[in-house]
């Protein structure tokens, strides 16, 4: 799908491209991320192709890719309102202070403060929770990012990373308040972490949550890098986040084979594959260097073959919490005892059979 074949996220009026540019490499301050020159690059290439939605963090790089994106969009008048600017906050950038992160009023309006000065602008587009702060009530942060939108500085507000359950507390509290609710959901979604389809999917559905997926190339492995038997493959942030095991490498193999088949990149495959998902509104992409960026962007073009998205559906399927599955086979079987109902199609329950009634 092209960069400019707009979604409208979530229950909401924002319209964003089908892929996101996350800026999360932006900055080498950690020694692995990108220098200025290369992050304007990558910005340049992404609005230049279409994309107009940009998602960055308060603590991505120390605080130095909001002031990448800020001083490009500074550089370039009339620009910024052209691009769906998203960041997100949370990341406590103060040692020691124990009010310099989490989802305190206090630390909430000062993180957007933060935020907006290193972005250059006075509004963001949307404001993303970037996690669950357990020992705040829900009240608390969502009447805080409800003040923010009265006065502004925010437009709409996102949730990343929260359990199915309290991301549904929030969103019922929101509406029951009146105050504003989220219309995003960041999570982690690729062919190696699909647990998500249990309960965090769903849900999203059900509280008009757009789904953005984070990490659709699970740190790199299913970038193409990663074939099996193949040693040199081991990189500074894949030390991080550790190696394949042999479960992941039966995707990954699956992935190589589709992608020979369809004659793309195995990035662009499983990049087009959760962009496919039910509920996916954009997948968030990132890049180091350019030409990554690049061959990312390629997935725009790929549509896999009914029969390619079946095999990686198959090899990559998950063992997923009760009660998903109850949810997704039984309960029709016993609902519909056999009928077609909103094109599902239900096997017939055992319990339905017989003609006697008491």
């Amino acid at each position: 799908m092209p960069l400019d074949s707009f979604i409208t996220l979530g229950r909401s009026g924002l319209r964003i491209s089908p892929y996101t540019l996350g800026a999360m490499t932006f900055g080498d301050d950690h020694g692995w991320g990108a220098p200025v020159d290369e992050s304007e690059a990558m910005i340049t290439e992404y609005l230049e192709r279409g994309g107009n939605s940009i998602d960055t963090a308060n603590i991505y790089t120390n605080g130095h890719s909001e002031k990448i994106i800020g001083d490009y969009l500074a550089a370039r008048p009339g620009l910024r309102d052209r691009v769906v600017l998203g960041s997100k906050f949370f990341g406590n950038l103060f040692a020691g202070d124990p009010n310099g992160g989490g989802a305190g009023r206090k630390a909430v309006v000062a993180q957007a403060e933060e935020s907006l000065r290193r972005l250059r602008t006075d509004y963001l587009d949307i404001y993303w929770l970037h996690n669950w702060d357990r020992g705040v009530p829900v009240e608390e942060t969502l009447r805080a990012l409800d003040d923010l939108v009265t006065a502004g500085k925010i437009r709409y507000v996102g949730l990343s990373d929260l359990p199915a359950w309290k991301a549904a507390e929030a969103q019922v509290v929101a509406h029951f308040r009146g105050w504003t609710p989220a219309i995003g959901m960041q999570l982690e979604y690729s062919l190696l972490e699909r647990t998500v389809e249990g309960e965090l999917i769903p849900m999203a559905a059900e509280h008009g949550l757009g789904v953005l997926p984070w990490s659709p190339l699970k740190s790199g492995w299913l970038s193409g890098k990663f074939v099996r038997g193949n040693s040199t493959v081991d990189t500074t942030r894949a030390g991080l986040v550790g190696s394949p095991v042999e479960r992941d490498w039966q995707v990954i193999d699956a992935l190589h084979e589709v992608a020979r088949d369809a004659e793309v990149t195995p990035a662009a495959a499983a990049l087009s594959w959760v962009g496919a998902r039910p509920g996916v509104s954009s997948v968030l992409i990132g890049a180091r260097r350019l030409d990554q960026l690049r061959m990312n962007l390629a997935a725009v073009d790929v549509r896999l073959s009914p029969q390619q998205t079946a095999r990686l559906d198959e090899v990559s399927t998950p063992a997923l919490n009760f009660p998903a599955d109850n949810n997704r086979y039984l309960a029709p079987s016993l609902a519909f005892a056999g009928a077609t109902v909103d094109g599902r199609p239900s096997e017939a329950s055992p319990f339905a059979g017989g003609q006697v009634r008491y």
